[in-house]
């Protein structure tokens, strides 16, 4: 590969963004008074140019969505035990799991050597909610009271069996690692609202001490072959939310605005030069971070929030690093124009101990998506916020190990899972698509994963055939090269 002759094959494209925005006038001085730290906010009609704009021609189509967020639930949760209710279970209590329902199906190393797979039913009660009646079980009462705005998609599949590259494909449509993650596709195609914060903000909160939590890549929140302008900005829990944001001891709001603008000079000079488009990130990057040292503060400032709002969020909310935390940032965010927020909660692992573990990961996050959903209906943004829970795979209905009434562990299922999504165009209080009796194989409506993105994508106003990034020789897309569909039953 030679980098120069690819920055001439694409100077046009980079010619382009460096006219809209991206180069010294239009994300330096062009918003802000020098000496001024005051965010503006951007208005549509506004001769001001938007630090993140949209790629000319998008959205493809009118949207119902205009924000996702992303509740990514890392290390799979048991769809038996959360969602897909097989109350006939209980009747094949530590019977051998059938031939005829594995069908030589591969299963991972940690159970393919078992002598013996026991059905394990779940030991948890289900009950129907809301006008349209979905079955939800006992551990998710928050959420439960909101299923007539939800899409319960109960036939998920994937095509890895193990979590890294079964994460890996769920965030960014591949199992292959250096692809462009979700959150940055919508960055790159659609932008944001916003002038001083990123376009896509990612979140990892702490977990239960219970939890078995599987690494999180950055490549789930990587903008891979995207330009890096387009990464997700991880938001810490601990300390200040963002590392180096803030001006070092002597240093005043005046002194760092005459070295960006200096260094913004340099940094022009040398893209002109060589027409580098990393360039013209770290000319953006060095920006946000001046426009965040007052940004940010203000966001993580919950002291004019009404107190009946962290009431219905509970004693967590205010605590940095907790998943309820979490969720009412990812609110604030969508609320002051971010396009994406993505939330992985680790510790669904659960080979052993399930019903012990599973419970607490469950009472940890389930008030909090529940106070998410109602916060945004409360404020009239669900319609146009489109809310997406599950994890990378599904749990086996047998055991893995010991088996007992009270007590079992499942093992990796990529044949289907449960998500779940609600608002921003999509029909709520529905189910879509069955599973066997042994939630196993699919028997109605299948839906695969990159199926389920170019939904997505539909509801954001984009044709997933159409946003594409040439890259390697390809028209790299989030849904891939092969065919995916979009599910129009899904949408409102």
């Amino acid at each position: 590969m030679n980098p120069l002759f690819d920055f001439h094959v694409n100077q046009t494209r980079r010619q382009f963004f460096a006219s809209v925005g991206l180069s010294l006038g239009g994300v330096g001085l062009g918003l802000c008074d020098a000496r001024s730290q005051t965010p503006v906010a951007y208005a549509p009609g506004s001769p001001i140019a938007p630090v993140h704009p949209a790629l000319p021609g998008l959205p493809h189509f009118a949207a119902k969505a205009k924000a996702v967020i992303y509740l990514h639930m890392n290390g799979a949760p048991s769809q038996i035990d959360l969602w897909d209710h097989k109350p006939q279970m209980q009747r094949y209590f530590n019977e051998t799991l059938p031939e005829s329902v594995r069908r030589g199906q591969r299963l991972s190393t940690m159970t393919s050597g078992q002598g013996r797979h026991p059905v394990a039913p779940t030991k948890f009660k289900f009950s129907q909610h809301g006008r349209c009646g979905t079955w939800v079980s006992e551990l998710l009462p928050h959420t439960a009271k909101h299923v007539d705005d939800i899409c319960l998609i109960k036939t998920i599949h994937t095509n890895a069996i193990n979590h890294d590259p079964a994460c890996t494909f769920v965030m960014t449509g591949s199992e292959v690692p250096g692809k462009a993650s979700m959150g940055s596709w919508l960055a790159y195609g659609l932008g944001a609202e916003t002038q001083n914060l990123p376009a896509f903000v990612v979140f990892t909160p702490r977990f239960p001490a219970s939890g078995n939590g599987q690494a999180l890549f950055t490549r789930m929140w990587s903008s891979g072959f995207l330009p890096t302008r387009f990464n997700g900005v991880a938001l810490r829990g601990t300390g200040d939310p963002v590392l180096y944001v803030q001006n070092p001891q002597g240093v005043t709001g005046d002194d760092r605005r005459a070295m960006l603008d200096a260094l913004a000079r340099l940094n022009q000079r040398n893209f002109e030069r060589l027409g580098d488009p990393e360039t013209l990130t770290r000319i953006a990057q060095y920006e946000m971070a001046f426009r965040m040292q007052t940004s940010v503060p203000d966001l993580v400032d919950l002291s004019r929030e009404p107190q009946r709002t962290l009431d219905m969020y509970g004693p967590d909310v205010r605590v940095p690093g907790t998943f309820t935390n979490s969720a009412i940032m990812a609110r604030r965010l969508v609320e002051r124009g971010v396009r994406v927020v993505q939330i992985l909660h680790r510790g669904w692992d659960q080979h052993g101990d399930l019903p012990r573990a599973l419970k607490n990961q469950c009472d940890d996050t389930d008030r909090g998506t529940g106070a998410l959903l109602q916060d945004l209906k409360n404020n009239g943004m669900l319609d146009d916020t489109l809310v997406i829970w599950g994890g990378e795979f599904g749990r086996t209905v047998y055991s893995q190990g010991t088996l007992t009434r009270e007590n079992y562990g499942r093992d990796h299922h990529p044949r289907n899972f449960c998500m779940w999504l609600a608002g921003g165009g999509i029909q709520g209080g529905m189910t879509y698509g069955e599973t066997d009796d042994f939630s196993y194989n699919i028997v109605d409506k299948p839906c695969h994963l990159l199926d389920l993105y170019a939904t997505v994508l539909k509801c954001l106003g984009i044709d997933h055939e159409r946003l594409s990034f040439r890259h390697q020789g390809l028209d790299q897309k989030l849904t891939g090269v092969e065919s995916a569909q979009v599910i129009p039953e899904l949408l409102a």
